[in-house]
């Protein structure tokens, strides 16, 4: 018993195993051809290489349900098409205890899923996306595309680049806003650094160009230096670096509370939040209803058809995904709904697939 439990979890993990090297091969060639399009003369091939590369953990992270869904397919599948399930069967081996060891390289996916999207894929992210920023930011000057807008008390700060950690930032503009809504003072610091002291934590702004905007007169000022006390800290500041899809469990956590206490919209980042927490759910989902298919209508499939079911599958998921998610911040309803609703589908139709195999 145990070494046809050994026999199914290697033919299901060699499986997934060949469907990430496939997606990701996929991938990296996709993404290296859109990063080559953003070069210019601050923004080398060599940046662009190496920002693809930084990247590759997390594009493994979001690849991660649908390799474990391709795997369990085409690895059970496989055990299909050459008769060893009825075999299994027939040797008296119950349905469920075939379900249990596909399922455990299914858990292995899962955990990995849990490490990589916590403490891998959003430093290297990070690192990524700050090393761009820095590279496109090199002419000083500000575009909406580029850089991070925040609104920080009655100032909107924008910042061109944010070096890795959130201790080191290049270019800060600020604007004040008065009690008219109108702007009353305008500046620009080249950099800022983080400094701790006993005393409290400040960011330093070297480099400050000031304009002071009055009903009739606009007056301008120069600083070498000038301590900005803002409740900014570099852990956030981390968190602005990358897309709330691509950021850390805790950081997406830290950040919506953040937004909350600051008046502003959580709902993108609590679902991000939530999205990202129960993604090892989503990938156990998949492969209970891919588990349910090999075993019901696809017992009999070709490769072939296998490898374009699951990539249905994996599409109708993502497009209900990706229809719920908006759905929810425009119509109201929870995050956490609109997160589960897909999962739990899924999961259900697995689970009654599976009631109806004799």
């Amino acid at each position: 018993m145990i070494k046809l439990d050994h026999h199914i979890r290697n033919t299901v993990l060699l499986s997934m195993l060949a469907v990430t090297g496939l997606l990701v091969s996929m991938e990296l060639v996709l993404s290296l051809a859109d990063a080559l399009a953003d070069t210019d003369e601050n923004y080398s091939s060599l940046n662009a290489f190496s920002f693809v590369l930084l990247s590759i953990p997390t594009s493994v992270y979001e690849l991660l349900p649908f390799m474990a869904l391709g795997g369990a397919l085409i690895g059970l599948g496989t055990l299909a098409s050459n008769n060893e399930l009825v075999v299994i069967q027939a040797a008296g081996v119950s349905i469920w205890r075939i379900v249990w060891a596909v399922l455990k390289p299914t858990l292995l996916v899962m955990l990995l899923s849990l490490l990589l999207g916590e403490y891998v894929a959003p430093p290297l992210e990070q690192l990524a996306q700050s090393n761009k920023a820095i590279a496109f930011s090199g002419d000083g000057t500000i575009g909406s595309e580029r850089g991070t807008w925040q609104k920080l008390g009655n100032e909107f700060v924008h910042i061109n680049a944010i070096a890795p950690g959130g201790r080191l930032l290049y270019g800060v503009s600020r604007y004040r806003i008065g009690e008219d809504r109108s702007i009353v003072a305008a500046s620009f610091a080249e950099s800022a650094n983080y400094i701790e002291r006993d005393e409290g934590s400040f960011w330093r702004l070297i480099n400050v160009q000031e304009s002071l905007l009055g009903s009739d007169s606009v007056s301008t000022r120069e600083y070498l230096q000038v301590d900005w006390q803002v409740d900014l800290s570099p852990e956030l500041l981390s968190v602005l670096l990358v897309e709330p899809d691509r950021q850390s469990i805790t950081g997406l956590w830290r950040f919506a509370r953040y937004f909350e206490s600051e008046g502003l919209d959580s709902a993108t980042y609590f679902l991000a939040f939530w999205k990202k927490l129960l993604q090892p759910l989503a990938t156990l989902a998949l492969v209970v209803l891919a588990i349910s298919f090999v075993f019901g209508p696809l017992r009999e499939a070709t490769m072939g058809f296998r490898v374009f079911c699951a990539m249905g599958i994996g599409l109708l998921f993502t497009i209900l995904q990706r229809m719920l998610e908006p759905a929810s911040m425009l119509y109201g309803f929870s995050p956490l709904l609109a997160v589960c609703a897909p999962i739990f589908l899924c999961g259900a139709l697995g689970v009654f697939f599976m009631q109806r195999v004799r």
